[in-house]
């Protein structure tokens, strides 16, 4: 067993991370799932079926959770978080996102990256908001 200070290399495997599952707040969980289906995501539960308070979604690896949240914890309606997201094919996804009619008309463009483009931090990337204002950025590097 191989030693690494105090700590032995099969604690740290064992302890590996092996996913992580983003829980993002939602005013009205079932009008969030149908957002995350139009981009390809597909239920695997909800807490309730005819008003979810909680649920999940999942499109290949990604997997994120919808919370319902009382209106106290909406205060800084811009202080939403932002979730990266590693993709392929950042055009091709985009394509996909407007057949399906998630992207929003370039009037909803506040980000330079409303459509993909070049980013000066070395990726490819575009930005989507989800309809409680969490932030989407999906990406790749260049």
């Amino acid at each position: 067993m191989l030693l690494l200070g105090n700590t032995h290399l099969e604690s740290l495997v064992t302890a590996m991370l092996k996913a992580v599952h983003p829980v993002l707040m939602s005013r009205d969980v079932a009008n969030s799932v149908r957002f995350y289906e139009r981009l390809g995501f597909s239920l695997t539960f909800k807490d309730s079926p005819q008003k979810p308070k909680y649920a999940a979604v999942v499109r290949e690896a990604v997997e994120l959770h919808l919370q319902w949240q009382s209106e106290s914890q909406w205060a800084a309606p811009i202080d939403r978080p932002t979730y990266r997201f590693l993709v392929r094919d950042v055009d091709q996804l985009y394509a996909e996102f407007q057949s399906r009619g998630a992207v929003p008309g370039e009037a909803a463009g506040s980000s330079p990256w409303f459509v993909p483009g070049d980013t000066p931090w070395g990726t490819r990337e575009f930005h989507l908001r989800d309809p409680d204002g969490n932030g989407l950025q999906f990406y790749r590097s260049l």
